[in-house]
């Protein structure tokens, strides 16, 4: 199906339109056909840019129709692209005061990977007596070590949100004995300190993504 192509160097193509109508059934604006999420998939992969909105509402919708997407991809079966421990790490960054920052990580994090990506497909094309998914697992590691740090970076106190230090409120022997327990001699660090910190280990992250690019 021939969608709106971008010329190359030339000013970015406006998006597709896509409604989507209350039986579900999505629409082409752009073809004047309906076409289905494996093709909306397809449309992600050759970079052809889209929106979607409700034919009703005029509410836009794209992002619920790319996570559909991403839940239709992951249900088929076989190989999936999100590990549950990822899953599990996203999910507890819902409502945390952290979540503003995930984003942005999230989208630099892929970025780099797509550039790592393109690197890959060019060693298949080009090299010679060389196993490529060899190389490529070892690649598709280094992401994933890349991604499981930042995320136990976003937390600066090494516990995941809401959770409770190993242990729980345990008394201390002098708790025990009726008398007030002895203040730690160092206090949590203070909502700024914690912040600085936070910049200071994601600026190493932007540096070790950029080194990774480099790599021939």
């Amino acid at each position: 199906m021939a969608d709106q192509a971008v010329p190359e160097g030339g000013p970015k193509a406006a998006p597709v339109v896509i409604k989507k109508y209350a039986n579900r059934r999505l629409y082409n604006t752009a073809t004047s056909a309906y076409v289905t999420l494996d093709h909306l998939s397809q449309m992600v992969k050759d970079k052809t840019d889209f929106v979607v909105y409700d034919a009703k509402t005029g509410d836009e919708i794209t992002r619920s129709v790319l996570t559909q997407i991403i839940f239709e991809e992951e249900s088929k079966g076989g190989q999936t692209l999100l590990p549950i421990p990822f899953l599990r790490q996203l999910i507890s960054f819902y409502g945390d005061s952290l979540q503003g920052v995930v984003p942005q990580y999230l989208e630099m994090s892929m970025t780099q990977f797509a550039r790592n990506q393109d690197q890959m497909r060019r060693y298949m094309q080009n090299a010679f007596g060389f196993n490529p998914f060899q190389q490529f697992e070892s690649m598709g590691k280094q992401n994933m070590a890349m991604f499981e740090n930042a995320m136990r970076m976003f937390n600066p106190f090494g516990t995941a949100p809401g959770s409770q230090p190993p242990g729980g409120q345990a008394s201390t022997p002098a708790a025990a004995n009726g008398h007030e327990p002895a203040k730690p001699e160092t206090s949590a660090p203070s909502g700024d300190t914690a912040i600085d910190d936070l910049k200071r280990k994601l600026d190493e992250l932007q540096n070790q993504l950029a080194e990774l690019g480099k790599k021939p």
